[in-house]
C-alpha cells in the first residue's frame, strides 16, 4: 500500500473544515479533506439550516392561527401540511450541500475523502485503504447527541435532533426530555405543528446557565401555546406503553404518555473512535480535545476546531476557530480563543438573544454593577407587531462603564442583540450605546434607552 503525502489533512468536513482547506490551497498547499459521513457538518444537515427552515414555517403557521388579531380574514381552518414542510426543509439542506461540495470539488490540490479516518501515527491517517501522511493535521470531527443510560431507554425507539430531521410523520404527542436549547427549539415548533408536547427537564427550571428571570419568561411563553413543562424531573425512566412510549419523570407523578419521545440532553464529541490515542492527542474527562488558545492539541502539528474541541458549541464558534487557526498560520495574526465574547441566541419564537455575562457570573464576580431593563410591553415595535412577551436586560461595570453582557429575549432579539455585542468587541463604554441614535420603530432602538437608565445592581 503506498501514502499520499499531502501538506496538510484536515478530518471533518463541517463549519471550519472546508474554509480551512480554501485557504490552505489558496496559499499553495495540498490538502486532503475527510468525511464520513455528510459534507456541512451539523449545521447544514441535521443543525441550524434545518431546523430554522421548520422553525419557520411554525412561524407562518403560528401567525396564520393569529390572523384575526391583526384583522385579517380566513376563509377556514390553518391547516399545516408536515409532508411539504419537511420537503422544503430537505431542499433548503440539500442546496445548501450541493454548493459546498460543489466549492470543494473546484479547489485546486484538494482532495475530498470520503470515509472513516483513524490516526496511525501523529502524522499518519487510514481512510478506508488509503494511508495519508502530513506535517499539519486539523481535526473538525464535530459531535453527536447524548444518549445517557437511563431506565428502559434501550427498551423504545427514540429520537435525536438529527432522527427527527427525518421523521416523515407529524407526532401526535411528542416528549421532550431535555429542557434547554434544542429541546425547546423542537418544543414549541411541534406545538405550532399541532401535536401535543411534553417537556421534561431534571433541572429546577429550564435553560439553566440563563438567569432566572430568562428562565421563568421563557416557561411563560411555551406555556402560553399549551406546551406542557415538568422540571425537577429527579428519576427519569421509558417503559412502553401499548403503541406509546411512557416518560416516567418523578414519584407520585403520573407518566408522561406519548407517541414520540425526543433525547435532548447534551452533546458528545465524535472523538472516541479516531485512534487519537495512536497519535498521542490528549483528552478531558468527556472525551474533547484539549487545546491551548491557539487550538492548538498537545501534539505539535495537530490542530482541534469546532464543537470536537469544547471550546464553543455553535456554528458560528466553530467557524472563529478556523479563522483562529488560519491567523495563525497565514497571516501572522495571533488570534485567540480568549479573544471570543460568548454569544448565541435561542430560536423559540420569541428569540432570545445572548452576549457576554450573565446577572449571576456578574454577582458571582464580585464587581459592583449597573443593570438596565424593559420589559417588551414597553417597547413600541413589540406592541406594534402585537409580539410583547420578553424584556431586554443590559448589565455594565459601575466603576469602568464596561458592558459586561445582554438579554434580548423578544421580537428580533437574535438580530438587536449585536448592537451590543459589537461595542462589546470594540471595548466602548456603555455611553457610546446611550448617545447612539437607533431607527424608529425598531425594537433595538430601546438599548440606548436602557443605557441611560442604569440602576445599582442588587
Amino acid at each position: 500500500m503506498t501514502t499520499k503525502i499531502f501538506d496538510a489533512i484536515i478530518i471533518g468536513a463541517g463549519q471550519a473544515g472546508p474554509p480551512l482547506a480554501g485557504r490552505l490551497t489558496a496559499a499553495g498547499m495540498s490538502v486532503a479533506l475527510i468525511e464520513r459521513k455528510l459534507v456541512g457538518g451539523t449545521c447544514v444537515n441535521t443543525g441550524c439550516m434545518p431546523t430554522k427552515t421548520m422553525v419557520a414555517s411554525a412561524y407562518a403557521a403560528h401567525l396564520a392561527r393569529r390572523a384575526a388579531d391583526y384583522g385579517v380574514t380566513l376563509s377556514g381552518p390553518v391547516g399545516v401540511d408536515y409532508a411539504m414542510i419537511k420537503a422544503r426543509k430537505d431542499k433548503v439542506t440539500i442546496d445548501a450541500r450541493t454548493n459546498l461540495e460543489t466549492w470543494i470539488a473546484g479547489m485546486d490540490k484538494c482532495t475530498l475523502y470520503r470515509g472513516h479516518a483513524r490516526f496511525e501515527s501523529a502524522n499518519t491517517v487510514r481512510v478506508g485503504d488509503d494511508l495519508l501522511t502530513a506535517e499539519k493535521i486539523f481535526l473538525n470531527t464535530g459531535g453527536r447527541a447524548s444518549v445517557p443510560d437511563l431506565p428502559g431507554i434501550h427498551d423504545i425507539d427514540y429520537l435525536t435532533n438529527s432522527s427527527m430531521m427525518d421523521l416523515d410523520v407529524l407526532p401526535r404527542h411528542l416528549v421532550v426530555v431535555g429542557g434547554s436549547y434544542i429541546s425547546l427549539e423542537f418544543a414549541q415548533m411541534f406545538r405550532r405543528f399541532g401535536a401535543e408536547v411534553t417537556v421534561v427537564e431534571k433541572s429546577p427550571r429550564l435553560t439553566g446557565r440563563e438567569d432566572e428571570d430568562v428562565s421563568a419568561a421563557i416557561l411563560s411563553i411555551l406555556e402560553n401555546e399549551g406546551i406542557a413543562v415538568h422540571v425537577g424531573a429527579d428519576d427519569i425512566a421509558f417503559a412502553r406503553q401499548g403503541d406509546d412510549i411512557a416518560v416516567t419523570f418523578s414519584a407520585g407523578k403520573p407518566p408522561a404518555v406519548g407517541s414520540h419521545v425526543l433525547l435532548a440532553l447534551g452533546r458528545t464529541p465524535n472523538t472516541d473512535d479516531l485512534g487519537l490515542e495512536r497519535a498521542g492527542v490528549e483528552v478531558d474527562k468527556r472525551g474533547f480535545v484539549t487545546v491551548d488558545d491557539q487550538l492548538r492539541t498537545s501534539v505539535p502539528g495537530i490542530w482541534a476546531m469546532g464543537d470536537c474541541n469544547g471550546r464553543g458549541a455553535f456554528t458560528h464558534t466553530s467557524y472563529n476557530d478556523y479563522e483562529i487557526v488560519a491567523a495563525n498560520l497565514l497571516d501572522n495574526d495571533p488570534r485567540r480563543v480568549s479573544d471570543r465574547i460568548e454569544a448565541y441566541a435561542l430560536y423559540i419564537d420569541p428569540p432570545l438573544g445572548r452576549c457576554g455575562m450573565t446577572e449571576a457570573a456578574v454577582k458571582k464576580s464580585g464587581r459592583r454593577a449597573l443593570v438596565g431593563q424593559r420589559p417588551m410591553t414597553r417597547v413600541g415595535r413589540a406592541i406594534e407587531n402585537g409580539e410583547t412577551q420578553g424584556f431586554m436586560k443590559i448589565l455594565v461595570d459601575a466603576d469602568t462603564r464596561e458592558i459586561l453582557g445582554c438579554s434580548v429575549l423578544g421580537p428580533g432579539g437574535d438580530e438587536a442583540i449585536h448592537c451590543v455585542l459589537d461595542l462589546m468587541y470594540a471595548k466602548a463604554p456603555v455611553d457610546t450605546l446611550a448617545r447612539a441614535v437607533h431607527i424608529h420603530p425598531n425594537v433595538s432602538e430601546l438599548l440606548p434607552t436602557i443605557a441611560q437608565e442604569l440602576k445599582p445592581l442588587a
